[in-house]
């Protein structure tokens, strides 16, 4: 279709050059030689100026993937839909590490107040003595 459609735009431009061409000739007739040659020259150097179209090159071949299109960019765009999908898997890794560091933390402030306050037996077995521990440090480190 796009070549049928490139050549119907051909055509039409090449009927309106033709008919530019035919309208400055005719009125070329009634003007003093001179001014004629003049202008002449000028569409001489017009055309020998004349931007030049790019020359068309096809459209991206537009793919299909599970019902999106997607345009056919090459490796670029497969690097494009990697990049993300990295950045979450690292991003889900360091939370992972720094929740179990924090994990760790609590675990060890616990065991050094076990190790080091005078406690009787029984406080050992009492089912709130870790929050105690917990919120006892947490006011020790605030002072």
């Amino acid at each position: 279709m796009n070549v049928t459609l490139s050549q119907t735009s051909a055509a039409v431009e090449e009927q309106f050059a033709r008919r530019v061409t035919a309208r400055l000739s005719a009125g070329n007739a009634d003007l003093p030689h001179d001014i004629g040659e003049r202008l002449r020259v000028a569409r001489q150097q017009a055309v020998a100026r004349r931007k030049i179209a790019p020359a068309l090159r096809p459209a991206q071949v537009v793919m299909t993937s599970g019902g999106a299109a997607t345009l056919g960019g090459g490796w670029w765009t497969r690097v494009g839909a990697v990049v993300p999908l990295i950045a979450l898997v690292i991003g889900l890794i360091t939370i992972s590490i720094v929740q179990d560091e924090n994990r760790v933390n609590d675990m060890a402030e616990v065991d050094a107040a076990l190790l080091t306050d005078d406690l009787p037996p029984a406080a050992f077995t009492d089912p709130g003595f870790a929050q105690f521990l917990k919120t006892d440090a947490g006011d020790t480190a605030s002072r």
